[in-house]
Protein backbone atom coordinates (compact mmCIF):
# COMPACT_ATOMS: atom_id res chain seq x y z
CA UNK A 1 0.00 0.00 0.00
CA UNK A 2 1.23 3.36 -0.35
CA UNK A 3 1.90 5.74 1.89
CA UNK A 4 1.24 9.49 1.64
CA UNK A 5 2.36 11.25 4.47
CA UNK A 6 2.93 15.60 4.03
CA UNK A 7 5.36 16.69 6.02
CA UNK A 8 6.25 20.32 6.72
CA UNK A 9 9.98 21.19 7.56
CA UNK A 10 10.25 24.99 8.57
CA UNK A 11 13.47 26.82 7.41
CA UNK A 12 13.17 29.76 9.61
CA UNK A 13 14.99 31.61 12.06
CA UNK A 14 14.05 30.51 15.32
CA UNK A 15 12.89 26.84 14.47
CA UNK A 16 14.13 24.81 17.82
CA UNK A 17 15.92 22.48 15.47
CA UNK A 18 19.31 22.21 14.88
CA UNK A 19 21.11 21.97 11.58
CA UNK A 20 22.41 18.64 12.57
CA UNK A 21 19.75 16.98 13.28
CA UNK A 22 17.97 18.26 10.31
CA UNK A 23 20.45 17.29 8.31
CA UNK A 24 20.65 13.66 9.85
CA UNK A 25 16.90 13.75 8.83
CA UNK A 26 17.31 14.41 5.44
CA UNK A 27 20.28 12.00 4.77
CA UNK A 28 18.23 9.05 5.97
CA UNK A 29 15.00 10.18 4.45
CA UNK A 30 17.13 9.70 0.83
CA UNK A 31 18.06 6.42 1.32
CA UNK A 32 17.21 3.99 -1.49
CA UNK A 33 16.54 7.31 -3.41
CA UNK A 34 17.63 8.46 -6.83
CA UNK A 35 17.00 11.95 -7.70
CA UNK A 36 14.93 12.43 -11.18
CA UNK A 37 14.60 15.99 -11.91
CA UNK A 38 14.32 19.34 -10.12
CA UNK A 39 11.56 21.69 -11.10
CA UNK A 40 10.96 25.51 -11.16
CA UNK A 41 6.93 26.39 -10.26
CA UNK A 42 5.71 30.29 -9.46
CA UNK A 43 6.50 29.61 -6.08
CA UNK A 44 8.24 26.68 -5.12
CA UNK A 45 11.22 24.39 -6.20
CA UNK A 46 9.82 20.73 -6.77
CA UNK A 47 13.13 17.86 -6.07
CA UNK A 48 11.65 14.33 -7.46
CA UNK A 49 13.34 11.43 -6.50
CA UNK A 50 13.01 7.77 -7.45
CA UNK A 51 12.95 4.95 -5.01
CA UNK A 52 15.24 2.29 -5.50
CA UNK A 53 15.96 -1.21 -4.40
CA UNK A 54 19.62 -2.61 -5.10
CA UNK A 55 20.02 0.26 -7.21
CA UNK A 56 17.39 -0.57 -9.36
CA UNK A 57 14.22 1.41 -9.61
CA UNK A 58 11.28 0.47 -8.06
CA UNK A 59 8.04 1.10 -10.07
CA UNK A 60 5.09 3.59 -9.17
CA UNK A 61 6.80 4.82 -6.39
CA UNK A 62 7.86 8.41 -5.85
CA UNK A 63 9.42 10.86 -3.65
CA UNK A 64 9.07 14.72 -3.93
CA UNK A 65 10.60 17.92 -1.80
CA UNK A 66 8.56 21.03 -2.44
CA UNK A 67 10.26 24.26 -1.71
CA UNK A 68 8.63 27.55 -0.89
CA UNK A 69 10.84 30.23 -2.64
CA UNK A 70 9.56 32.84 -0.55
CA UNK A 71 9.79 31.47 3.34
CA UNK A 72 11.76 28.14 2.80
CA UNK A 73 9.31 26.07 3.94
CA UNK A 74 9.65 22.34 3.17
CA UNK A 75 6.49 19.76 1.95
CA UNK A 76 7.25 16.14 1.68
CA UNK A 77 4.64 13.93 -0.17
CA UNK A 78 6.30 10.35 0.17
CA UNK A 79 4.82 8.10 -2.28
CA UNK A 80 7.89 4.89 -1.23
CA UNK A 81 6.12 1.74 -1.50
CA UNK A 82 6.51 -1.68 0.48
CA UNK A 83 8.87 -3.81 -1.40
CA UNK A 84 9.69 -6.74 1.01
CA UNK A 85 12.26 -9.26 -0.15
CA UNK A 86 13.34 -9.61 -3.53
CA UNK A 87 15.01 -11.92 -5.45
CA UNK A 88 17.97 -9.42 -7.52
CA UNK A 89 19.28 -12.31 -9.81
CA UNK A 90 17.08 -12.75 -12.62
CA UNK A 91 16.95 -15.97 -14.37
CA UNK A 92 15.93 -14.49 -17.65
CA UNK A 93 18.19 -12.62 -20.01
CA UNK A 94 17.40 -9.31 -21.75
CA UNK A 95 17.35 -10.72 -24.73
CA UNK A 96 15.27 -13.24 -24.18
CA UNK A 97 12.58 -10.28 -22.35
CA UNK A 98 12.59 -8.82 -25.52
CA UNK A 99 11.26 -11.51 -27.55
CA UNK A 100 7.95 -11.25 -25.43
CA UNK A 101 7.11 -7.08 -26.78
CA UNK A 102 5.13 -7.07 -29.59
CA UNK A 103 7.06 -4.72 -31.46
CA UNK A 104 10.66 -3.59 -32.40
CA UNK A 105 12.31 -4.35 -28.71
CA UNK A 106 14.61 -0.59 -27.87
CA UNK A 107 15.48 -1.42 -24.56
CA UNK A 108 14.83 -3.94 -21.43
CA UNK A 109 16.02 -2.69 -18.12
CA UNK A 110 15.16 -4.57 -14.69
CA UNK A 111 13.07 -2.84 -12.19
CA UNK A 112 11.23 -4.24 -9.27
CA UNK A 113 7.15 -3.91 -9.13
CA UNK A 114 6.07 -4.10 -5.76
CA UNK A 115 3.89 -7.30 -4.78
CA UNK A 116 5.88 -9.47 -8.12
CA UNK A 117 9.56 -8.96 -7.85
CA UNK A 118 12.43 -7.99 -10.28
CA UNK A 119 10.90 -7.15 -14.06
CA UNK A 120 12.37 -6.29 -17.37
CA UNK A 121 11.14 -3.46 -18.30
CA UNK A 122 10.80 -3.64 -22.44
CA UNK A 123 10.45 -0.49 -24.26
CA UNK A 124 9.37 -1.01 -27.94
CA UNK A 125 7.74 0.58 -30.76
CA UNK A 126 4.53 -1.50 -32.62
CA UNK A 127 4.34 1.24 -35.47
CA UNK A 128 1.66 3.11 -33.34
CA UNK A 129 4.28 4.37 -31.09
CA UNK A 130 5.99 3.51 -27.82
CA UNK A 131 4.76 0.33 -25.72
CA UNK A 132 5.95 -0.91 -22.70
CA UNK A 133 6.06 -4.62 -21.34
CA UNK A 134 6.81 -5.97 -17.79
CA UNK A 135 8.59 -9.28 -18.23
CA UNK A 136 9.11 -11.44 -14.91
CA UNK A 137 12.59 -11.75 -14.44
CA UNK A 138 12.22 -15.37 -13.02
CA UNK A 139 10.23 -16.87 -15.08
CA UNK A 140 9.58 -14.80 -18.44
CA UNK A 141 6.23 -14.72 -17.75
CA UNK A 142 4.38 -11.03 -19.61
CA UNK A 143 2.70 -9.13 -16.28
CA UNK A 144 1.64 -6.58 -18.18
CA UNK A 145 1.65 -4.75 -21.23
CA UNK A 146 0.32 -1.21 -21.95
CA UNK A 147 1.00 1.82 -24.84
CA UNK A 148 2.91 4.59 -23.83
CA UNK A 149 1.70 7.25 -26.16
CA UNK A 150 0.22 9.84 -24.35
CA UNK A 151 -2.44 11.25 -26.81
CA UNK A 152 -3.52 11.68 -30.33
CA UNK A 153 -5.20 14.13 -32.28
CA UNK A 154 -8.43 14.43 -33.53
CA UNK A 155 -10.76 16.67 -35.59
CA UNK A 156 -14.00 18.62 -34.52
CA UNK A 157 -16.46 21.49 -35.55
CA UNK A 158 -17.25 23.12 -32.50
CA UNK A 159 -18.53 27.07 -31.41
CA UNK A 160 -15.92 29.63 -30.55
CA UNK A 161 -17.35 30.64 -28.16
CA UNK A 162 -20.51 30.75 -29.04
CA UNK A 163 -22.55 31.94 -32.73
CA UNK A 164 -24.06 35.06 -31.13
CA UNK A 165 -20.44 36.25 -30.77
CA UNK A 166 -19.13 34.34 -33.75
CA UNK A 167 -21.59 36.07 -36.29
CA UNK A 168 -22.10 39.66 -34.26
CA UNK A 169 -25.58 38.41 -34.25
CA UNK A 170 -27.96 38.60 -31.15
CA UNK A 171 -31.02 37.92 -32.92
CA UNK A 172 -30.13 34.64 -33.27
CA UNK A 173 -32.92 31.70 -31.36
CA UNK A 174 -32.46 28.10 -30.90
CA UNK A 175 -35.60 26.91 -32.91
CA UNK A 176 -35.49 23.86 -31.18
CA UNK A 177 -32.12 22.65 -32.17
CA UNK A 178 -32.41 23.15 -35.40
CA UNK A 179 -29.11 23.17 -38.15
CA UNK A 180 -30.90 26.12 -40.25
CA UNK A 181 -31.41 28.21 -36.94
CA UNK A 182 -27.30 29.20 -36.75
CA UNK A 183 -25.85 29.57 -40.18
CA UNK A 184 -22.41 27.11 -41.05
CA UNK A 185 -20.10 30.11 -40.93
CA UNK A 186 -20.13 29.80 -37.07
CA UNK A 187 -19.02 26.60 -37.09
CA UNK A 188 -15.06 26.60 -36.31
CA UNK A 189 -12.89 23.72 -37.60
CA UNK A 190 -10.35 22.33 -34.48
CA UNK A 191 -7.94 20.03 -33.69
CA UNK A 192 -8.85 17.78 -30.50
CA UNK A 193 -6.26 17.03 -28.56
CA UNK A 194 -4.83 14.77 -26.15
CA UNK A 195 -7.57 12.04 -27.42
CA UNK A 196 -6.45 8.15 -25.55
CA UNK A 197 -6.59 5.85 -28.15
CA UNK A 198 -10.35 4.65 -27.23
CA UNK A 199 -12.49 6.76 -30.47
CA UNK A 200 -14.57 8.61 -27.94
CA UNK A 201 -14.09 11.86 -26.85
CA UNK A 202 -11.82 10.64 -23.82
CA UNK A 203 -8.54 12.24 -23.01
CA UNK A 204 -5.62 13.58 -20.45
CA UNK A 205 -8.07 16.49 -19.46
CA UNK A 206 -11.63 15.78 -20.35
CA UNK A 207 -13.72 12.51 -20.52
CA UNK A 208 -17.19 12.37 -22.14
CA UNK A 209 -19.26 9.92 -19.84
CA UNK A 210 -22.44 8.39 -20.28
CA UNK A 211 -23.91 5.05 -21.78
CA UNK A 212 -21.94 4.09 -24.58
CA UNK A 213 -24.74 3.62 -27.30
CA UNK A 214 -25.12 7.89 -26.66
CA UNK A 215 -21.43 8.68 -27.17
CA UNK A 216 -19.87 9.72 -30.26
CA UNK A 217 -17.32 7.34 -31.65
CA UNK A 218 -14.91 7.32 -34.18
CA UNK A 219 -12.09 5.36 -35.36
CA UNK A 220 -10.24 7.87 -37.11
CA UNK A 221 -10.80 10.60 -34.27
CA UNK A 222 -13.37 12.53 -36.75
CA UNK A 223 -15.65 14.38 -34.91
CA UNK A 224 -17.95 16.68 -37.17
CA UNK A 225 -20.70 17.54 -36.30
CA UNK A 226 -24.14 20.10 -36.45
CA UNK A 227 -25.54 21.35 -33.70
CA UNK A 228 -28.90 19.16 -34.07
CA UNK A 229 -27.00 16.02 -33.53
CA UNK A 230 -26.31 15.71 -30.05
CA UNK A 231 -22.75 14.64 -30.87
CA UNK A 232 -22.34 18.01 -31.12
CA UNK A 233 -22.60 19.30 -27.53
CA UNK A 234 -20.18 16.67 -26.65
CA UNK A 235 -17.29 17.36 -29.10
CA UNK A 236 -17.82 21.26 -28.19
CA UNK A 237 -17.52 20.54 -24.30
CA UNK A 238 -14.53 18.26 -24.40
CA UNK A 239 -12.82 20.86 -26.81
CA UNK A 240 -13.80 24.05 -24.73
CA UNK A 241 -12.48 21.49 -21.24
CA UNK A 242 -9.20 20.05 -23.02
CA UNK A 243 -8.27 23.89 -24.90
CA UNK A 244 -9.18 25.35 -20.74
CA UNK A 245 -6.40 22.76 -19.67
CA UNK A 246 -3.24 23.57 -21.78
CA UNK A 247 -4.25 27.52 -21.34
CA UNK A 248 -3.83 26.60 -17.50
CA UNK A 249 -0.40 24.70 -18.26
CA UNK A 250 1.16 27.14 -20.34
CA UNK A 251 1.32 29.73 -17.91
CA UNK A 252 3.02 27.33 -15.56
CA UNK A 253 0.61 25.34 -13.42
CA UNK A 254 1.33 21.73 -13.56
CA UNK A 255 -1.33 20.72 -11.04
CA UNK A 256 -5.01 22.41 -11.22
CA UNK A 257 -7.50 19.95 -12.35
CA UNK A 258 -4.86 18.39 -14.25
CA UNK A 259 -6.70 15.45 -14.98
CA UNK A 260 -9.37 14.02 -17.26
CA UNK A 261 -12.19 15.98 -16.14
CA UNK A 262 -15.63 13.62 -16.30
CA UNK A 263 -18.58 15.56 -18.36
CA UNK A 264 -21.49 14.18 -19.47
CA UNK A 265 -24.51 16.18 -22.50
CA UNK A 266 -26.92 13.06 -21.86
CA UNK A 267 -29.92 12.98 -19.36
CA UNK A 268 -30.95 16.53 -18.01
CA UNK A 269 -33.62 17.98 -19.61
CA UNK A 270 -33.51 21.22 -17.88
CA UNK A 271 -31.97 24.19 -18.62
CA UNK A 272 -29.48 24.36 -16.42
CA UNK A 273 -25.97 23.17 -15.70
CA UNK A 274 -23.54 22.15 -12.46
CA UNK A 275 -20.44 20.74 -11.32
CA UNK A 276 -21.09 17.81 -8.68
CA UNK A 277 -18.06 17.63 -6.18
CA UNK A 278 -19.01 14.10 -5.00
CA UNK A 279 -19.03 12.81 -8.39
CA UNK A 280 -16.20 15.31 -9.80
CA UNK A 281 -18.51 15.40 -12.73
CA UNK A 282 -19.98 18.27 -14.80
CA UNK A 283 -23.47 17.74 -16.38
CA UNK A 284 -25.12 20.06 -19.05
CA UNK A 285 -28.53 20.38 -19.68
CA UNK A 286 -30.74 20.29 -22.65
CA UNK A 287 -33.46 22.85 -22.02
CA UNK A 288 -33.67 26.10 -24.53
CA UNK A 289 -29.99 26.40 -26.18
CA UNK A 290 -28.01 23.31 -25.43
CA UNK A 291 -26.03 24.42 -22.85
CA UNK A 292 -22.77 22.73 -23.87
CA UNK A 293 -23.53 24.69 -27.35
CA UNK A 294 -22.35 27.81 -25.55
CA UNK A 295 -18.82 27.48 -24.32
CA UNK A 296 -18.80 30.28 -21.68
CA UNK A 297 -21.31 27.86 -20.34
CA UNK A 298 -18.61 24.98 -20.21
CA UNK A 299 -16.07 27.26 -19.04
CA UNK A 300 -18.05 28.52 -16.40
CA UNK A 301 -18.74 25.05 -14.77
CA UNK A 302 -14.99 23.87 -15.42
CA UNK A 303 -14.42 27.03 -13.25
CA UNK A 304 -16.06 25.26 -10.07
CA UNK A 305 -14.16 22.03 -10.92
CA UNK A 306 -10.89 24.28 -10.84
CA UNK A 307 -11.93 25.49 -7.54
CA UNK A 308 -12.60 22.22 -6.11
CA UNK A 309 -9.44 21.06 -7.07
CA UNK A 310 -7.43 23.25 -5.49
CA UNK A 311 -9.56 24.00 -2.77
CA UNK A 312 -11.41 20.53 -1.81
CA UNK A 313 -14.73 21.23 -0.55
CA UNK A 314 -14.65 25.11 -1.60
CA UNK A 315 -17.14 27.52 -1.07
CA UNK A 316 -19.27 26.39 2.01
CA UNK A 317 -20.14 29.70 2.71
CA UNK A 318 -22.22 32.18 0.83
CA UNK A 319 -19.68 34.56 -0.15
CA UNK A 320 -17.60 31.54 -0.44
CA UNK A 321 -20.40 30.63 -3.37
CA UNK A 322 -20.49 33.76 -4.54
CA UNK A 323 -16.36 33.63 -4.88
CA UNK A 324 -17.12 30.31 -6.71
CA UNK A 325 -19.96 31.93 -9.47
CA UNK A 326 -17.85 34.87 -10.21
CA UNK A 327 -14.77 33.36 -11.00
CA UNK A 328 -16.58 30.99 -13.13
CA UNK A 329 -18.06 34.00 -15.17
CA UNK A 330 -14.64 36.06 -14.87
CA UNK A 331 -13.20 32.80 -16.27
CA UNK A 332 -15.24 31.71 -18.93
CA UNK A 333 -14.71 35.42 -20.04
CA UNK A 334 -10.75 35.21 -19.75
CA UNK A 335 -11.25 32.03 -21.78
CA UNK A 336 -13.55 33.45 -24.33
CA UNK A 337 -11.24 36.43 -24.80
CA UNK A 338 -8.88 34.38 -27.16
CA UNK A 339 -11.77 34.10 -29.95
CA UNK A 340 -14.32 36.59 -28.38
CA UNK A 341 -15.11 40.09 -30.50
CA UNK A 342 -15.53 43.05 -27.75
CA UNK A 343 -17.93 45.09 -29.78
CA UNK A 344 -20.90 47.14 -28.19
CA UNK A 345 -23.06 44.04 -29.71
CA UNK A 346 -21.14 41.39 -27.90
CA UNK A 347 -19.64 42.98 -24.59
CA UNK A 348 -17.18 40.95 -23.55
CA UNK A 349 -18.04 41.00 -19.88
CA UNK A 350 -21.79 39.88 -21.36
CA UNK A 351 -21.16 36.19 -20.69
CA UNK A 352 -22.73 33.20 -22.05
CA UNK A 353 -24.91 35.34 -25.04
CA UNK A 354 -25.96 32.10 -26.81
CA UNK A 355 -27.22 30.29 -23.85
CA UNK A 356 -29.38 33.41 -22.52
CA UNK A 357 -31.00 33.92 -26.03
CA UNK A 358 -33.80 31.45 -24.53
CA UNK A 359 -34.70 33.43 -21.98
CA UNK A 360 -33.95 36.71 -22.01
CA UNK A 361 -35.70 39.50 -24.27
CA UNK A 362 -33.34 42.59 -24.17
CA UNK A 363 -29.94 42.79 -25.61
CA UNK A 364 -27.17 42.39 -25.67
CA UNK A 365 -28.28 38.64 -24.49
CA UNK A 366 -26.38 38.12 -21.09
CA UNK A 367 -26.88 35.35 -18.32
CA UNK A 368 -24.81 37.75 -15.87
CA UNK A 369 -22.43 40.86 -17.13
CA UNK A 370 -18.79 41.02 -15.25
CA UNK A 371 -18.66 44.96 -15.42
CA UNK A 372 -21.52 45.55 -13.15
CA UNK A 373 -21.09 48.40 -10.75
CA UNK A 374 -22.07 46.17 -7.76
CA UNK A 375 -20.48 46.41 -3.89
CA UNK A 376 -21.31 45.01 -0.75
CA UNK A 377 -23.65 47.07 -0.26
CA UNK A 378 -25.77 45.56 -2.64
CA UNK A 379 -25.39 42.33 -1.35
CA UNK A 380 -28.99 39.87 -2.02
CA UNK A 381 -27.88 36.60 -0.55
CA UNK A 382 -28.14 34.76 -3.37
CA UNK A 383 -24.15 33.41 -4.69
CA UNK A 384 -25.04 34.24 -8.39
CA UNK A 385 -26.31 37.87 -7.98
CA UNK A 386 -23.43 37.90 -5.54
CA UNK A 387 -21.06 36.77 -7.47
CA UNK A 388 -21.12 39.91 -9.96
CA UNK A 389 -19.52 41.56 -6.84
CA UNK A 390 -16.51 39.60 -7.32
CA UNK A 391 -16.30 39.03 -10.64
CA UNK A 392 -16.45 42.60 -11.56
CA UNK A 393 -12.59 43.29 -8.77
CA UNK A 394 -11.50 40.16 -11.32
CA UNK A 395 -12.62 42.10 -14.27
CA UNK A 396 -10.36 44.91 -13.15
CA UNK A 397 -7.74 43.30 -12.14
CA UNK A 398 -8.16 41.41 -15.68
CA UNK A 399 -8.57 44.99 -17.45
CA UNK A 400 -5.55 46.17 -16.01
CA UNK A 401 -3.06 43.32 -16.25
CA UNK A 402 -4.39 41.41 -19.51
CA UNK A 403 -5.45 37.74 -19.46
CA UNK A 404 -2.37 35.75 -18.85
CA UNK A 405 -1.09 37.93 -16.00
CA UNK A 406 -4.36 38.43 -14.15
CA UNK A 407 -4.91 34.60 -14.60
CA UNK A 408 -1.87 33.61 -12.77
CA UNK A 409 -2.65 35.70 -10.19
CA UNK A 410 -6.35 34.81 -9.25
CA UNK A 411 -5.15 30.53 -10.05
CA UNK A 412 -1.84 31.17 -7.67
CA UNK A 413 -4.39 33.03 -5.14
CA UNK A 414 -6.86 30.05 -4.88
CA UNK A 415 -4.52 27.52 -3.53
CA UNK A 416 -4.22 30.13 -0.46
CA UNK A 417 -8.23 30.08 -0.40
CA UNK A 418 -10.02 28.06 2.59
CA UNK A 419 -13.31 26.09 2.10
CA UNK A 420 -15.44 28.58 4.03
CA UNK A 421 -13.77 31.70 2.56
CA UNK A 422 -15.35 35.20 2.97
CA UNK A 423 -14.67 37.91 0.13
CA UNK A 424 -12.93 39.79 2.81
CA UNK A 425 -9.96 36.80 2.89
CA UNK A 426 -9.95 35.90 -0.18
CA UNK A 427 -9.45 39.18 -2.17
CA UNK A 428 -6.76 39.60 1.08
CA UNK A 429 -4.92 36.01 0.07
CA UNK A 430 -5.18 37.53 -3.73
CA UNK A 431 -3.65 40.96 -2.94
CA UNK A 432 -0.66 39.34 -0.95
CA UNK A 433 -0.73 36.95 -4.14
CA UNK A 434 0.05 39.80 -6.72
CA UNK A 435 2.81 41.12 -4.19
CA UNK A 436 4.31 37.94 -3.74
CA UNK A 437 4.57 37.38 -7.65
CA UNK A 438 4.77 40.96 -9.01
CA UNK A 439 6.08 43.69 -6.15
CA UNK A 440 4.05 45.96 -4.13
CA UNK A 441 3.05 48.21 -7.11
CA UNK A 442 1.14 45.65 -9.01
CA UNK A 443 0.07 44.05 -4.92
CA UNK A 444 -1.53 47.86 -5.33
CA UNK A 445 -3.68 47.96 -8.36
CA UNK A 446 -5.23 44.47 -7.31
CA UNK A 447 -6.19 45.91 -3.67
CA UNK A 448 -7.91 48.80 -5.69
CA UNK A 449 -9.91 46.12 -7.23
CA UNK A 450 -11.12 45.13 -4.03
CA UNK A 451 -11.41 48.39 -2.34
CA UNK A 452 -13.74 49.24 -5.23
CA UNK A 453 -16.22 47.05 -4.56
CA UNK A 454 -16.43 47.94 -1.20
CA UNK A 455 -14.67 44.25 -0.18
CA UNK A 456 -11.43 45.87 1.37
CA UNK A 457 -10.47 48.81 2.66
Amino acid sequence: MRSRRLVAVACTAGVALSLLTINAQAAAAKEGLRLLAIRDSLTATHTWYEQTYDGKPVLGAYYVEHVDKATGVKTVDDGRLAVGSVDVTPAVTAEEAKTKSAGVPEGANLKVLPGTGLVYEVISDNGKGSERTLVHAGTGAVMKSESLVKHYDGTGKVFSPNPVVALQNESLTDNNDADSAVPASAYKSVTLSNLDSSGYLKGDYAQVTGAKSKLAYSKTRKFEYTRHNPYFEQTNAYWGVTEAQKYIQSLGFKNINNESQKITTIGLTDDNSFYDPSKDLITFGTGGVDDAEDLEVVWHELGHAIQDAQVPGFGSTEEGGAIGEGFGDWWAMIMSSRDSKDTATTPLACVMDWDSTAYTTTTPHCIRRTDTNKTIADKTGEVHDDGEIWSRALYDIFKKFGREKSAKIVLEAQFSYSPATDFKAAANATVATAKKLYGDADATAVAAAFQARKIIS
